[in-house]
Parts: structure tokens; C-alpha cells; sequence
């Protein structure tokens, strides 16, 4: 399986075409049809994205479907009203820009919170007040790349690759890498994130010793290990578009991700290394995230989208951006 973002060929059989909208005027013939590169997708077994549109989506997490905004399905939906109506147990009602509440389906039986599986962790779901669930499905391409980066790493090295986590949430991407052989610095400014991250690393039976946890401000973090002298074979960021640290500290990512991502590679290790970058509902483009990789020096940079498959279907839900900077030697 290829792990890098796959656009259509144009040039492939079978490949679709233009015939009006994507061909310049005066054209004899019409244009290919250009589309994203997007990051293949991991399957989830406890996962489904049943249906999209109109703001929203439904899928299926565990035994339980779930029914919440995403701004990004901004089409029809493929599945008539009455079908929503009937297959979400929770949905979610928004009742301000901060965030909302969710009701339970008449005759659903839904806990406050659940675990699933997902490949070699065992993750605790728990719908909250800002309609998130602990869990970004879609992270799932970035958690098999990275475990195969730190089992290369271990086969190279001969020692148990160190992998910073920066803005780490819930620890998915730290349960999986520590699972795959990494030792694992996990950094988040949340108090309650900290906490579910290592409900998770319970969950999943990792030993006591297995992350070392820091509640800080990610950038105040990589500035004091950059002066300690610290080195990483990996680091793995996934910050949100703007936040604040545990003391106050404000994160804004236009304004900040490139310092940050120059930060990053001070902490390298001299050989094999990798980065991964990834970001949701920001006002930028693969390009750019491509850009600011490629100076992290001599490297291979991959760039695209983030994407969640409908089930039964070839539509696509996009799910951020992301980059990739891989160092082999």
C-alpha cells in the first residue's frame, strides 16, 4: 500500500474527463479532470462514515451512530432524512458557538463513554460538550505510517526510537507508536486531555514507563528541549488553528507554525528522522505545508489531504491537511 497522498492520474484508464467546466474555451478536446492528492485511508474496524452533507455527518463508532456537524459536507446527502432520524443514537444540537449538547435517540441505550478498537490500541470514545469524541478517524493513515517509520527506525538504529507527540489530545497517535516500539513524549496543555491520554495507554495495557507525560504548552516545550540539547528520531504535530497554553500562552497557527517547524528540526537526530504535520480547518494548502517541510533539509516531503471514505461510496469527507518529511539516512 503506498503511503503517500494519491491524486488521480489523468493519464490512467478509466481516468474521468472533463467535457465542459474543466476544458478552456476554444479547446478541441476537453481537459482531464484534476483532483486533490489525498493521503490513502486507513479502515477502521470499529469505524463507518454511514453519510455526509448538509453540515453534518453520520457514522458509526463502536456499537453506537452518532450524528454531529463537520462544515466541511457542504453537498447533499446521500441517505433520506428518515434514515438519519432512524440510525443515530446521539446527535448532536448546537446551542452556541462554543459548543452544545447531545440527545439520545428514543429507546437507544448509549453510556457516557465506550472504548473501540483501533488496530493495536484500545481507545476510550466519549462524546463531548464541543461535539468531539476523543477521536480523529482519519488520523488513522498518520498512526500506520508512523509505526512503520519506528519499526525501520528500530531495525537501523538497533534502539528504541524516541518520538515527541506535540499537541497529543487524547494520545492515539502515542498509544499506537508506543505499541509499534517508539518511546514516546507525550505533550498537551489540557488537563483533561492528559487525563484521557493515559486512560487510553491503560487501556491498551502499556506499562507505566511507557510515555513520558508533560501537561505544557507545545512551543514553550520544544523551545526548552532545543536547550537542553534533546533529540528526537520523530516528531509528530497536530496543533489545532488556535488555542491557549496552560499559562495563558496563545497559539495562533498562521502565526506561529513555521518558527515551530524550524524548532522541530533542531531537535533531529543527525540520521534517520521523520515529521509529520497535520491540521484541520486552517486557511492554508498542501503547499504550503509541503513548502516548510522541505526546510527541514535533505528529505522526502509528501503533502495532501486528509480524507474519510462514506461507506459504500467513492465520496470522500476531507479532514484537514497534512505533510510528511522523511529522512532514510
Amino acid at each position: 500500500m503506498s503511503s503517500g497522498p494519491a491524486p488521480i492520474d489523468p493519464q490512467a484508464s478509466g481516468a474521468p474527463e472533463t467535457s465542459g467546466a474543466g476544458a478552456r474555451p476554444g479547446d478541441d478536446a476537453a481537459a482531464p479532470l484534476l483532483r486533490p492528492a489525498v493521503f490513502p485511508t486507513v479502515a477502521l474496524a470499529d469505524h463507518a462514515l454511514l453519510d455526509s452533507g448538509h453540515g453534518e455527518k453520520l457514522e458509526r463508532l463502536g456499537p453506537h451512530v452518532l450524528r454531529r456537524p463537520d462544515p466541511q459536507a457542504m453537498w447533499s446527502p446521500a441517505l433520506p432524512p428518515s434514515e438519519w432520524d432512524a440510525r443515530a443514537d446521539l446527535v448532536f444540537v448546537r446551542e452556541s458557538d462554543r459548543g452544545g449538547r447531545w440527545e439520545t435517540r428514543a429507546g437507544a441505550d448509549v453510556p457516557d463513554s465506550w472504548t473501540i478498537d483501533c488496530g493495536d490500541a484500545r481507545l476510550l470514545v466519549r462524546p463531548t460538550p464541543f461535539k468531539h469524541v476523543g477521536l480523529f478517524p482519519e488520523q488513522a493513515t498518520n498512526w500506520a505510517w508512523t509505526a512503520d517509520r519506528v519499526r525501520e527506525l528500530a531495525d537501523a538504529t538497533g534502539e528504541r526510537p524516541r518520538l515527541l507527540n506535540l499537541f497529543a489530545y487524547t494520545g492515539a497517535a502515542t498509544v499506537l507508536a508506543s505499541r509499534a516500539g517508539a518511546f514516546v513524549t507525550h505533550v498537551d496543555s489540557s488537563k483533561p486531555a492528559m487525563r484521557w491520554a493515559r486512560e487510553n495507554a491503560e487501556l491498551t495495557g502499556l506499562p507505566g514507563d511507557a510515555v513520558r507525560w508533560i501537561q505544557d504548552d507545545a512551543p514553550t516545550f520544544v523551545g526548552r528541549e532545543v536547550r537542553r540539547g534533546k533529540r528526537y528520531h520523530g516528531v509528530l504535530l497536530d496543533p489545532p488553528p488556535y488555542g491557549r497554553g496552560p499559562d495563558g500562552e496563545k497559539w495562533q497557527f498562521e502565526e506561529q507554525i513555521v518558527e515551530l517547524v524550524s524548532r522541530v528540526g533542531a531537535l533531529l537526530e543527525d540520521g534517520p528522522a521523520f515529521v509529520v504535520l497535520s491540521c484541520y480547518a486552517v486557511g492554508t494548502s498542501p503547499l504550503a505545508f509541503a513548502n516548510m517541510l522541505e526546510e527541514l533539509g535533505p528529505g522526502e516531503v509528501e503533502a495532501g489531504e486528509l480524507a474519510l471514505p462514506h461507506e459504500g461510496s467513492s465520496r470522500l469527507l476531507p479532514a484537514g491537511l497534512c505533510g510528511r518529511w522523511n529522512r532514510t539516512d
